[in-house]
C-alpha cells in the first residue's frame, strides 16, 4: 500500500503542475453517479488491505482500495457489520467509494448515515499532501470534522488513502413485517410508530400489480423483537428469505428499479413526516417515509425538484435515462451554501484537478 500511495502523491503533484485533471476511480460500481468526472484514470486499488481492527473496541482502519465485500466478510467472522448498510451496486465496490459516494442502505434512518461512522481518514488533497483528521475514538472530533465532510464529496476535496470507522455488533434477533396498506395510511403508521420504544430498523412501501405492501424490519434483543411482533401486527415473512430481499432493495435489484424502461430514477430526501406527494406515479418509500425513489419520464426533473423542496427536501437525479443528458443531476445550490462548496474545493484543491464537474457541471 505505501508504494501504491507514493505513486498516487506523485501523480497528483504532477498533475496539479500541469493542470491536468484526474478522475478519481475504484471499482467503477457508482460510475453512474454525479455529472461525469473529467480527466486521467487514478486508479485507488492499490490502497488495499486492512491496516488494523480491534472487534473489542468497535474500530476497524482500511485502505480506500480494499473491496467492501472483503470488510464486510472479516467484521462477519466476528459478529460484526457496517450498521448503516452501504449500497454495493457491482462486485467491484471499495471502502473509498463507500465513503466518497456517502450512501447508505435501509437502515439509515435508524442507525445514521456513513458519515456518522466515521472517525477518521487520511487523504491526498489536490496539491499532493498527505493529511490526516480525526482518530479511532469518537471523543476527539472537535471543530470542524474534515473527516465527515468527505462523505458524498464524491472525491472533489481529495483522494481517500484509508479511513478508521466505528463498527456494531450484529443484532441479537431480527424480523420483518409485511402489510397491506396504502401510502398513506404507511407514512401515518410509521410516523407513529417512531415515537414508540419499538426497535424499529428498516422500512420499504412499494405498489406492484396495484397491490400496495409496507415491509418493516425490528432488531434489537430478543425479547423487544419478539415483543414488537405481537404488538404490531403484520405478516411476519420467512427470516431465512428476507435477508436477500433487503440485499436486493440495498442495491436496487428489486423488479421495482428494473422496471423503469428507459425513465429516469430520481431520489427525493423529505422529511419522515411529509405527506403522500404529487408524483408522476406511486414511489417506493424508504427510511419510514424519508427517502422516496421516482421513476419519471424526461423532463419532469423541475417539476419533481419543486415538489421536494416544497415539502422541505431536495431531488437528486440518482440515474439518468437516455432523454436526460444535460439535467443537472444534484439539486441547484442555494447561494450561500454554492459559495461554501466552492471555497472547500479551493482549500482542498486549488489547482481543480480532482474529479473536476462530478459534482457540479463546469
Amino acid at each position: 500500500m505505501e508504494e501504491a500511495l507514493s505513486l498516487c502523491m506523485a501523480r497528483i503533484r504532477d498533475a496539479a503542475a500541469a493542470g491536468t485533471p484526474l478522475r478519481i476511480r475504484g471499482g467503477g460500481s457508482k460510475d453512474f453517479l454525479g455529472e461525469p468526472a473529467q480527466g486521467e484514470l487514478l486508479d485507488t486499488r492499490g490502497l488495499a488491505g486492512i491496516r488494523s481492527y480491534e472487534p473489542s473496541e468497535l474500530v476497524v482502519t482500511v485502505g480506500a482500495g480494499t473491496p467492501l465485500a472483503d470488510l464486510e466478510a472479516v467484521l462477519a467472522g466476528q459478529g460484526q457489520r457496517l450498521a448503516f448498510e452501504p449500497p454495493h451496486f457491482g462486485g467491484g465496490a471499495t471502502v473509498g467509494g463507500m465513503v466518497a459516494a456517502g450512501l447508505s442502505g435501509p437502515s439509515r434512518a435508524s442507525v445514521g448515515a456513513v458519515r456518522d461512522f466515521i472517525l477518521g481518514l487520511s487523504i491526498v488533497n489536490g496539491r499532493g499532501e498527505l493529511l490526516s483528521f480525526g482518530s479511532q475514538v469518537m471523543k476527539n472530533v472537535a471543530g470542524y470534522d474534515v473527516s465527515r465532510l468527505m462523505a458524498g464529496a464524491l472525491g472533489t476535496l481529495g483522494l481517500i488513502v484509508e479511513v478508521s470507522l466505528k463498527v456494531l455488533p450484529r443484532a441479537p434477533a431480527e424480523a420483518t413485517l409485511k402489510f397491506e396498506l396504502p401510502q398513506a395510511e404507511a407514512l401515518r403508521r410509521l410516523n407513529a410508530w417512531g415515537g414508540q420504544p419499538l426497535p424499529l430498523d428498516a422500512s420499504c412501501w412499494l405498489q406492484e400489480a396495484g397491490v400496495s405492501t409496507l415491509y418493516l424490519r425490528l432488531r434489537g434483543a430478543h425479547a423487544a423483537v419478539e415483543a414488537a411482533c405481537r404488538s404490531l401486527g403484520g405478516e411476519r415473512q420467512d427470516d431465512a428469505r428476507v435477508p436477500d430481499d433487503w440485499r436486493l432493495c440495498r442495491d436496487q435489484l428489486l423488479p421495482w428499479f428494473g422496471d423503469r424502461a428507459g425513465r429516469d430514477l430520481w431520489r427525493l430526501s423529505v422529511p419522515q413526516t411529509a405527506p403522500v406527494l404529487d408524483l408522476p406515479e406511486a414511489p417506493l418509500v424508504e427510511w419510514h417515509g424519508g427517502q422516496r425513489w421516482v421513476a419519471a419520464q424526461p423532463g419532469e426533473g423541475e417539476r419533481l425538484r419543486r415538489i421536494a423542496q416544497d415539502a422541505g427536501g431536495h431531488a437528486t437525479l440518482f440515474r439518468a435515462g437516455a432523454g436526460s443528458a444535460g439535467v443537472p443531476r444534484f439539486h441547484p445550490l442555494q447561494p450561500p451554501l454554492g459559495r461554501v462548496h466552492r471555497e472547500l474545493k479551493a482549500s482542498f484543491d486549488p489547482a481543480g484537478i480532482l474529479n473536476r464537474g462530478r459534482l457540479y457541471p463546469g
